[in-house]
């Protein structure tokens, strides 16, 4: 597993991703793709320059994770390398051609793949992959 289960640590991959970034150190390649996300993220910049481990982000409160939101960038590039589930580069390739800009398009499949995720969630079972995909060409 890439990430752990205690969320300070995954935390602290992205504060360290981002000062290694800014200071020009060498960067894992996992590091590299965490501070790409957070280049595209100025609204989240300033966060990771404060390293608050423990600040807390509700629904409730209007406020979306932004740690959660650019786990999800990542998840999303992963699965379009791989292509996996099959058949998701395509339609990420079809859908870019609709709307031209690479981050607006990986927004709209994180929303698919969110709305999968909890889904699975809420039925204590795996995600749906072809309910995923439908989701997508649907776009």
């Amino acid at each position: 597993m890439i990430f752990g289960q205690d969320r300070n640590e995954l935390r602290q991959m992205y504060f360290d991703a981002w000062r290694k970034s800014r200071l020009g150190d060498l960067l894992s390649p996992l590091e590299a793709q965490i501070a790409t996300v957070i280049e595209d993220h100025p609204e989240y910049q300033s966060m990771m320059n404060d390293e608050q481990l423990d600040q807390s982000f509700t629904p409730e409160g209007g406020e979306t994770n932004p740690f959660l939101h650019m786990g999800l960038h990542l998840a999303v590039r992963e699965q379009i390398s791989t292509d996996r589930p099959p058949g998701i580069a395509a339609l990420f390739n079809a859908i870019l051609v609709k709307t031209g800009e690479s981050h607006a398009t990986e927004h709209k499949v994180i929303d698919c793949l969110a709305e999968t995720l909890w889904e699975a969630q809420s039925s204590n079972a795996m995600p749906d992959e072809e309910a995923y995909l439908e989701r997508l060409r649907r776009l």
